[in-house]
């Protein structure tokens, strides 16, 4: 299991996330785009670097929906590797069993 603090760290980063959402696309747009003056752009730039480190999707971390374990994520179930074997092997995920040879 992981650190609560971990876990609840993460949720506000996925809350900052979709909170500046628009906004940073917005930005983004305007400092991609070259038929606007450098100035512009360049101002853009300065307004983006200014926002909350967190509000980025890149800080996100992909974390077991059950334990909070942040390796061996599968992105199809959100949960690691761990608990979806465990699930697996009660019978609680259908058409998928434990393999064996």
């Amino acid at each position: 299991m992981a650190k609560k603090s971990a876990i609840e760290r993460n949720k506000k980063r996925k809350r900052m996330t979709d909170r500046y959402a628009e906004k940073r696309a917005r930005l983004k747009r305007i400092i991609h785009d070259r038929s606007t003056p450098g100035t512009a752009r360049f101002q853009a730039s300065l307004v983006l670097a200014k926002m909350p480190r967190n509000s980025s999707p890149t800080r996100i971390r992909n974390r077991c929906a059950l334990t909070g374990r942040p390796r061996g994520y599968y992105r199809k179930v959100d949960m690691s590797r761990i608990e979806l074997r465990a699930l697996a092997s009660q019978g609680f995920i259908p058409g998928m069993i434990k393999a064996s040879w």
